[in-house]
């Protein structure tokens, strides 16, 4: 099966250093997948590489099976949307002219007033998706950190894109709205038949919401599969240098991890 996304043996130097090196992976409809691994692992710089953000020194992207590098822009914001860790703002705009700017790829003209009806259809629907409808006329620089993440997420699901390439897409949100977004997340790849790639730092989440987890460090994969394959203590203790407890969730039966400290060792 051809996947809506593949890297293949993507690798990516820059500064006379190897972020990314040889690093495959296929998205397919229906499924999310999370990327873990410690800081300086070279996640968030495979991620920008799918998108063609940043150009590999070796390897390909393959798009629906083209070639990323001969697609514009257009036609890759079509396909790709992008919630990135942050979001230059260099203009004051309302969070619903911000969630808009999501449907500049189905624009039909580049002048003022380019909104259409299902433009607006679509803004609206996702701003009550993410709890944001009340907030629609606020400036973007006037939202707390967990509103402006939620104002991201809006922005991609309007693109209403078939891939979405999501970088650590829970930062600053409370229990509650990590839980809603990564449902809204879950709920699109298993309603639309999207693909989701989910950078975090949370494995739990991972663990819930993902159907395959790639495990890197040092710009390698490690490990890549279902969390049950993933997600074991030794696997985890080479990696993040941490002894772990792995044991299953009581709700879902999905692999559950509990870092062990030295204090609380020494206590039993």
């Amino acid at each position: 099966m051809t996947g809506l996304l593949e890297a293949r043996d993507l690798t990516v130097s820059y500064d006379h250093r190897l972020a990314v090196a040889n690093v495959s992976l296929t998205l397919n409809a229906g499924e999310v997948t999370a990327i873990i691994g410690p800081n300086g692992a070279g996640k968030s710089t495979f991620l920008r590489t799918l998108n063609g953000q940043i150009r590999q020194t070796s390897g390909e992207v393959l798009l629906d099976g083209e070639p990323l590098v001969k697609l514009n822009r257009r036609s890759i914001s079509r396909q790709i949307a992008v919630v990135a860790q942050e979001a230059e703002l260099r203009f004051p705009v309302t969070v619903m002219e911000f969630v808009l700017g999501g449907r500049f790829a189905w624009a039909t003209n580049t002048g003022w007033g380019w909104e259409t009806e299902r433009d607006l259809q679509v803004a609206q629907a996702v701003l009550r998706e993410t709890e944001l409808s009340e907030l629609s006329g606020r400036l973007m620089n006037e939202l707390s950190g967990g509103e402006r993440q939620r104002a991201l997420m809006a922005r991609a699901l309007a693109t209403e894109a078939p891939i979405l390439l999501l970088d650590e897409p829970t930062a600053n949100l409370d229990l509650s709205h990590q839980a809603t977004l990564l449902s809204l997340v879950r709920n699109r790849c298993d309603q639309h038949q999207a693909s989701a790639l989910v950078v975090t730092h949370d494995i739990n989440l991972a663990a819930q919401f993902a159907d395959n987890i790639l495990l890197m460090k040092e710009g390698k994969t490690l490990h890549s599969g279902p969390p049950q394959e993933v997600l074991k203590p030794q696997i985890l203790r080479d990696v993040f240098e941490i002894e772990v407890l792995v044991d299953a969730h009581p709700v879902t039966g999905g692999p559950r991890v509990t870092p062990i400290h030295d204090t609380y060792r020494r206590s039993i």
